[in-house]
């Protein structure tokens, strides 16, 4: 790759690390939240489901603002904010207030991932895109590593509160590598999608089937991840009687696994030049298969079911980029990152709440199987979107022959 894609790759890394940080430790306080502030499962699996619906709103229209004002400067005001509000976390004294901040904080990181991507775009040939873009997004399972070490120390310490604000200075850091040593973009041969000029385009882009399907894809992925991963550390601590601590550092080979998958998926879909059938069909079938084993075991074998079951979901997380990665001009990437980052966060909306009624109502090992509905999902969206970048454009063109107005046409 050229250095400048190297650099990109490693700045974004660290900004995603910090993102990850910053929205997945909840995920080991809410054990201690819920005694301090006296919550329930349902409340619980609420304040993660709502920073999802926050985030998940602000994804389209963080790509658009991404398009119109640079990547660069919505993603730092992105970081700035929500360092902010990760900080403001800490004051919160009742569910009603840490509520809103969870809503607050998922609105102003939510601009983030599309702005990432599209400034990754700009700095990598469109051959690269979903290796480099992989790369990038091994982070995600860096941030959960992370944020369950920093749990682990953290909790039994300082406590849910003063960990928070511990947390909420790494995005500062982070907007001044930003803003130290971020390349300017490369030169890019742009390939036009088709006839009717960039809005034209703009507009089949945002509205395409097509790309509806690889939000699908990444909705089936994320149903699997947001409700195991935020319900994993409660469960173990409630079911197994295992430490907090504990839970913590047991997540070590877990994360890496699936940043292990991330890479390995990226890296398969360039060589298959897209074709995401080919790795998300085997991947997701395995995957449903242990979600129904993974709440019957005892510890020690679930954390070596769980490792690989995060390894195989992990490779189907870039197949859901990769075709779009691959076909789109860099001037569209922010809106259809942020269709495609859409499909996974309204799953974030949904799957830890549904976790924890499920829970609730029935038990956790109901709650685990229904969560292979996701992959399910991923598999059929898998076999239905195109498979190619050049049908992936034969599609979008098609749409923007249908959207161009006739008059239009015929000029």
């Amino acid at each position: 790759m050229p250095r400048t894609t190297r650099i990109t790759v490693m700045l974004l890394f660290a900004a995603w690390v910090v993102d990850y940080i910053d929205r997945t430790v909840i995920n080991f306080a809410l054990p201690s939240i819920g005694s301090d502030l006296g919550l329930d499962h349902t409340q619980l699996g609420l304040l993660v489901s709502v920073f999802f619906i926050a985030y998940a709103l602000v994804q389209v229209p963080g790509g658009l603002l991404a398009d119109r004002y640079g990547a660069l400067k919505v993603g730092m005001i992105g970081l700035l904010a929500w360092s902010i509000f990760t900080g403001l976390t800490a004051i919160a004294w009742s569910f009603a207030v840490l509520l809103a901040m969870r809503f607050l904080f998922g609105l102003v990181q939510g601009v983030f991932p599309a702005a990432a991507l599209k400034a990754l775009a700009e700095r990598t040939r469109p051959e690269q895109r979903t290796t480099a873009t992989g790369w990038t997004n091994a982070s995600n399972a860096a941030g959960v590593l992370a944020a369950a070490v920093i749990a682990g120390i953290a909790l039994p310490t300082v406590g849910w509160r003063a960990m928070f604000g511990i947390i909420s200075v790494l995005g500062v850091a982070t907007i001044l590598a930003w803003r130290r040593w971020m390349p300017e973009p490369l030169p890019q041969e742009e390939i036009p999608l088709a006839p009717g000029g960039s809005k034209a385009e703009r507009r089949a882009v945002l509205f395409s089937p097509s790309l509806l399907g690889f939000a699908a894809i990444f909705f089936g992925y994320d149903v699997l991840i947001w409700g195991v991963t935020a319900w994993t550390p409660t469960f173990l601590h409630e079911q197994r009687g295992i430490s907090l601590g504990t839970i913590a550092f047991a997540a070590v080979p877990i994360t890496l696994a699936a940043a292990a998958g991330t890479i390995l998926g990226a890296r398969l879909s360039d060589r298959l030049g897209g074709r995401p059938r080919v790795i998300v069909v085997p991947a997701m079938t395995v995957t449903a298969g242990l979600l129904f084993l993974l709440p019957r075991l005892d510890f020690p074998l679930f954390v070596v079911v769980g490792t690989v079951m995060t390894l195989l979901a992990g490779l189907a997380y870039m197949p859901a980029f990769a075709v779009p990665l691959r076909a789109l001009p860099s001037a569209y990437m922010g809106v259809a990152a942020g269709v495609i980052i859409f499909g996974g966060q309204l799953a974030g909306v949904f799957s830890p709440l549904i976790f924890g009624v499920i829970t609730d109502h029935l038990s956790y090992t109901a709650a685990f199987e229904a969560m292979a509905a996701g992959p399910l999902l991923a598999i059929i969206a898998a076999v239905l979107v195109p498979q190619t970048a050049e049908a992936f454009r034969a599609a979008v063109a098609a749409r923007s022959a249908v959207t161009i107005p006739e008059k239009e046409s015929l000029t």
